[in-house]
């Protein structure tokens, strides 16, 4: 374990958070090409979708560019990062529904609600790194 100075400070790094999102998508897809068709896989991975990247948006936002004496700020960060991924989420349900109606909604919803279940892992799948301080 290494120790992290004065100078570090502490990042993290969501990684393995989307890489569940991932493996739990394909977990229902698989269940899906099982117990249905092409058609159901493909429900199941427009779902796990329409989950996992509103999160990378919202990590990708929410801790960009961190500084530790200006707390506000952050937290103006994280509220605009959860809006714009809210914004995310309906655009992309929107987009799905109309352009590629799912065959196999049970699918999708699945998909969805798995992935985003992932979330409650993310104290054990979210780790803290040491970063040089910039």
């Amino acid at each position: 374990m290494q120790r992290v100075t004065i100078t570090q400070r502490r990042r993290l790094d969501f990684k393995r958070l989307f890489h569940a999102q991932l493996v739990m998508t394909m977990l229902v897809m698989m269940v899906a090409a099982w117990r249905a068709d092409q058609e159901a896989v493909l429900s199941a991975w427009l779902g796990g979708m329409v989950s996992l990247l509103p999160s990378m948006y919202f990590v990708w936002r929410g801790t960009r560019q961190p500084r530790v004496k200006q707390q506000q700020r952050n937290v103006l960060n994280l509220y605009q990062a959860a809006m714009g991924k809210f914004g995310l989420t309906v655009a992309l349900f929107a987009l799905v529904f109309v352009l590629v109606p799912p065959s196999n909604p049970a699918f999708f919803f699945v998909a969805y609600v798995v992935a985003q279940l992932m979330h409650w892992l993310t104290p054990w799948l979210v780790r803290e790194r040491s970063t040089p301080k910039t």
